[in-house]
């Protein structure tokens, strides 16, 4: 999949195109569902299958100080539209010229200037432009003199409610996996580069694989039964703690996982953590023998909830 970055570098040989357009946060059902709508028409018109998004998101944006956390990474978004079979990822920055871009022009500069849209592919509730006054009935009216089509993608429901990643962040707020599982299609995973840590860990017993995840805040947070992938690791079980560590007096966002039965050095490698089960909220210990005992009650736990899993 190649990745273009800037509408500055959207070049001549990037014009045509079947399009969809949106923030695809943890790349959930409702996701892939568009997505594969998307490889649909792209293979019927002969043109490369692409999705426009931007960063920061407008919804990031527009909350300034305080984002929602995200369910995915700008680097595993990526992974997953790669994953998914899209040919072409389409970033562009959304500031104020993006904020106060009228319809008329977005699809004018945008759409059709810069990227050739031949049709665009978007669900039933699509917004775009100004004040979120471009909708999928501005693009069936904007589509004939402009050249593009348009497929409106109806919701995707999962036992009556529509899979959105606003619904997995509540579920995943609450420790709810097995909800956000549902929607997601798969476990909840964060992915992360495994750096040096204070190895406190490795002298009580359960040495940890520190990873770092390049977040400001996280849709989750607690002690988790986990399944570690990455190096040679398959689904590994494993426990796992996800916060800012008030157990050693700790600040900065870090997860900690230590994979059962394994020693060997992870340093400076990328692991996938998938979150099967909440355990237990982050808590501080009135002394080192009182934590140590919490961590093996954690790890039973762990190994009763994954032997199942």
């Amino acid at each position: 999949m190649e990745l273009v970055r800037g509408l500055y570098n959207v070049r001549a040989r990037h014009r045509g195109c079947v399009l969809t357009i949106g923030a695809f946060d943890g790349m959930h059902l409702g996701h892939q569902e568009m997505l594969r709508v998307l490889r649909e028409r792209a293979r019927e018109q002969g043109l490369p299958a692409v999705v426009l998004s931007f960063e920061p998101t407008p919804r990031e944006f527009f909350a300034r100080g305080t984002p929602p956390a995200r369910l995915s990474r700008f680097r595993e978004k990526v992974a997953a539209l790669s994953s998914n079979g899209i040919d072409r990822f389409v970033c562009l920055r959304f500031n104020d010229t993006m904020r106060t871009m009228t319809r008329a022009r977005f699809v004018d500069e945008v759409l059709v200037s810069a990227l050739g849209t031949r049709h665009i592919v978007v669900g039933h509730d699509f917004r775009f432009a100004r004040d979120n006054d471009g909708s999928v009935a501005t693009l069936q009216n904007y589509g004939p003199k402009n050249g593009f089509g348009v497929t409106e993608v109806p919701k995707y429901e999962i036992d009556g409610e529509r899979v959105s990643s606003s619904l997995i962040r509540i579920a995943l707020a609450n420790g709810d996996l097995r909800r956000a599982r549902k929607f997601l299609g798969r476990p909840y995973r964060m992915t992360g580069k495994v750096i040096h840590g204070a190895k406190l860990g490795r002298t009580l017993g359960f040495p940890t694989a520190n990873l770092r995840l390049h977040r400001r805040t996280t849709p989750v947070a607690g002690v988790f039964a986990v399944r570690v992938s990455g190096d040679g690791l398959d689904r590994a079980p494993g426990v796992a703690s996800l916060g800012t560590r008030p157990a050693v007096n700790g600040t900065e966002l870090l997860l900690e996982a230590h994979i059962f039965d394994f020693s060997a050095d992870l340093y400076r490698q990328y692991l996938h953590v998938d979150f099967i089960e909440r355990l237990r909220d982050e808590q501080w210990f009135p002394s080192v023998d009182d934590l140590v005992a919490q961590m093996h009650n954690d790890a039973c736990r762990a190994r009763e909830i994954l032997a199942h899993h």
